[in-house]
């Protein structure tokens, strides 16, 4: 069964880059878990802080791939302590995640750090440097007439 959307419009043509982003989009998680907050550090910078508690830097990992940050936590398995544990309430979730963000162009991952159960990611968006270019005018081409080398006059007859 073919799948249709917006873009298989004729009208939508080149827009192939938008579907990818929105199919990725559609497969991320929707649940809240793990928390995480987005924050603007200065005029050109962004922070996303999400709440790990429970995991340590080596169950982490983030990584980015065709725009796309994810951020995913892995748990080890359980110790024999852990398995001994007998609770009466479990609050503290202590699974599995995965958090994807698709980044617009230009954004860069400046570094990525924990501190106190918060995993914080510092991005920035990377200002293109705009340089005018003055273009010369010139008169026009020497070899501007029908008659000039490369050209074959249709109207002359033999």
């Amino acid at each position: 069964m073919t799948r249709l959307t917006l873009f298989d419009s004729p009208l939508f043509l080149g827009f192939d880059e938008i579907e990818q982003t929105f199919a990725r989009l559609q497969k991320s998680s929707h649940e809240g878990y793990p928390p995480y907050n987005i924050e603007q550090i200065g005029e050109i910078g962004l922070r996303i802080t999400i709440a790990v508690a429970g995991f340590t830097m080596d169950m982490l990992d983030v990584e980015i791939e065709n725009k796309q940050l994810t951020i995913r936590g892995r748990q080890q398995g359980k110790s024999e302590e852990e398995e001994d544990r007998i609770f009466l309430h479990r609050g503290i979730a202590a699974r599995q995640f995965q958090r994807s963000f698709i980044l617009a162009d230009g954004m860069e991952i400046k570094g990525a750090w924990m501190d106190n159960g918060l995993l914080n990611i510092d991005m920035e968006r990377v200002v293109p440097v705009s340089t005018a270019q003055k273009i010369a005018i010139q008169g026009p081409k020497k070899s501007s007439s029908k008659k000039a080398e490369g050209y074959i006059d249709i109207d002359q007859k033999d």
